[in-house]
């Protein structure tokens, strides 16, 4: 071959891989991919509720809303390969501990709770910058939940876990007039001879930019990830605003 024609035919080769690559990046971030998301749930869930759920032995949880994860509203397991690694978030290991534990098995080990958050909803994530490490996503999370202050936020509104029944209207104003989106909040159907639901957890929305924005129920969003606890007595779901609502101190049944 010419050095002439080969210079072209190398150029043309180039060019094919260019354009193959800008191919394969569209179709991984367009909408019709599997693992394609469009924005982010902080979920925060209240550890007393979660233990009445539970078949399991919850011990002495916490009395403060704690994260459940953060999920992107679409893909599961985006990269079976990525696996978590403990070692990479020892410098948060005291806050992962604190905010993020595992509700249903105090006694044990946070490290399974948290394999499982980055191996299903962490490697997804990963997408955006911000997050694409196992130290950013956790990192991330925690951060928000931080500046958020969930737990303040109701103190102030005075809404705090006790007897007393709520509207679920007087809830989500509060939190709407504090953070100026709408938020998901999910709770515990009444049982057989109870009254008022339980709620149980609340969830923030972001975009990719991490700006809150409003929550909106669709398919395909966080309700199918309620298997993430393994739940065995019941199941969350989207608050009544008819009915009153129970915000529990302890783990017991409220009649």
């Amino acid at each position: 071959m010419k050095p002439a024609k080969l210079h072209y035919w190398i150029l043309g080769c180039f060019s094919m891989v260019l354009c193959c690559g800008c191919t394969s990046e569209k179709f991984l971030l367009s909408d019709s991919h599997p693992h394609a998301w469009e924005k982010l749930y902080l979920a925060h869930h209240w550890p007393v509720t979660v233990c009445k759920m539970s078949a399991n032995d919850c011990q002495d949880p916490p009395e403060y809303w704690t994260i459940h994860g953060l999920w992107p509203n679409r893909g599961e397991e985006c990269n079976r390969t990525w696996h978590f690694n403990v070692t990479e978030i020892k410098d948060l290991m005291s806050d992962m501990r604190c905010y993020w534990p595992d509700v249903l098995h105090s006694s044990q080990n946070c490290t399974h709770f948290w394999r499982h958050e980055w191996e299903k909803h962490g490697t997804c994530a990963a997408t955006l910058q911000i997050l694409n490490s196992q130290k950013k996503y956790f990192g991330k999370a925690l951060e928000l939940y931080q500046h958020l202050d969930l737990n303040s936020s109701l103190l102030k509104a005075g809404i705090k876990p006790g007897s007393t029944y709520y509207q679920m209207t007087a809830i989500k104003e509060a939190l709407t007039s504090f953070y100026g989106v709408t938020l998901k909040i999910q709770c515990l159907p009444p049982e057989e001879g109870e009254k008022a639901q339980t709620i149980g957890q609340i969830e923030f929305c972001f975009s990719k930019k991490l700006e809150l924005r409003n929550c909106t129920e669709s398919t395909g969003g966080s309700e199918r990830m309620q298997a993430d606890l393994e739940l065995g007595t019941g199941e969350l779901s989207v608050c009544d605003d008819t009915l009153p609502t129970y915000y529990p101190s302890q783990v017991q049944s409220h009649k």
